[in-house]
């Protein structure tokens, strides 16, 4: 069985959804001092970082970027990793980051493992929200939302020279 896959967004697109998303989270956290940008392994964490150069630029806040691991296919497997301790989070301010929000079920381990830092408060940012969840997880800032239906799929690419969002069926 051969997948089509169709650019849906282009790399000039990408550039400016990332660029407008680090605004928004400078917005939200601008009396913050610093600020934990937590991406997931994989293309979480490339957007995670990509987010983190540009808020650098862009603010004063002090920018961390972290990595959580976690098996996508099986999150409740329990086996999550942080790349730092993570009582390091303790009274601050987390934005837990994933290419895309499908069913939610990544992004709810992910930030059940983290709220138990005792965080001041967590965000949760997406570039692509596909809108088909299945458990309570909601995108505070989304670069953008996709209408698609069960049997495709999103794939994001991160990297330079290949950027784009593609619709792969």
């Amino acid at each position: 069985m051969t997948i089509e896959r169709t650019l849906i967004v282009d790399a000039t697109t990408v550039n400016m959804k990332i660029t407008r998303m680090a605004h928004e989270l400078y917005e939200r956290h601008h009396k913050s001092k610093e600020i934990f940008l937590v991406g997931i392994k994989g293309q979480g964490m490339d957007l995670a970082q990509r987010i983190g150069r540009e808020l650098s630029q862009i603010s004063p806040l002090e920018v961390h970027v972290e990595t959580i691991s976690l098996i996508k296919s099986n999150p409740s497997n329990k086996e999550i990793s942080f790349s730092s301790e993570r009582s390091a989070l303790k009274g601050k301010t987390v934005v837990l980051i994933d290419d895309v929000l499908n069913s939610g079920r990544t992004l709810i381990h992910a930030a059940g493992f983290l709220v138990e830092a005792e965080l001041k408060q967590m965000s949760i940012a997406t570039l692509v929200e596909r809108s088909h969840r299945r458990f309570p997880v909601k995108a505070d800032i989304v670069g953008l939302t996709i209408s698609t239906n069960l049997k495709e799929h999103i794939s994001v690419e991160l990297t330079k020279g290949k950027e784009g969002i593609y619709l792969e069926a």
